[in-house]
């Protein structure tokens, strides 16, 4: 996955939003809108709480680690929330993402995930994979709008999920 992480922009604009690096100055919000149960209990990778240490460590040593390439979303330069792709050996890209609360409903993860395809696939990726919670109806219903089927279930094997039903589903991209 490293020749397609380093052919993914480093930023993406779409018509309202711009995909970014994380970056320290986003931590107090990140913070704000991270620390909240309704976020935590859907996401297997999100401490609660959720503390300004937390993003630091996020900004500093995940959001463009080894397994990892992820972008801020900012909407008229405020951070609302993060999007990018879990890049393991040997596996299809995962995208995953989270939006602050105040910001459902406004088609913003839509926006962004169809951007992250976007570069994705011009990046090379042949397809991308992504999980849901069956009961996270929202976020099944973007990554659906996204082009991802759901291919079947597993049992998330870790993280804060563990032992939680998943619902696996992929993105073909036709060449």
């Amino acid at each position: 996955m490293d020749s397609l992480k380093h052919r993914l922009p480093a930023t993406i604009a779409t018509e309202r939003l711009v995909l970014t690096t994380p970056a320290l100055a986003h931590v107090p919000q990140m913070a704000a809108l991270a620390n909240n149960r309704a976020i935590h209990e859907v996401l297997s990778r999100l401490p609660h709480p959720y503390a300004e240490s937390d993003g630091r460590f996020f900004v500093e040593h995940i959001a463009r680690g080894d397994e990892e390439f992820a972008w801020a979303i900012t909407c008229k330069g405020e951070f609302i929330g993060t999007i990018g792709l879990h890049l393991l050996p040997d596996q299809l890209p995962e995208l995953g993402y989270w939006l602050g609360q105040p910001h459902w409903g406004f088609g913003y993860a839509t926006e962004a995930g169809r951007a992250v395809v976007a570069a994705a696939r011009a990046a090379g990726a042949t397809a991308l994979r992504s999980r849901a919670l069956p009961t996270n109806t929202a976020s099944r219903n973007v990554l659906a709008k996204l082009g991802f089927t759901e291919i079947g279930g597993d049992v998330d094997g870790q993280g804060t999920l563990a032992g939680q039903r998943m619902v696996l589903m992929r993105l073909e991209f036709g060449r």
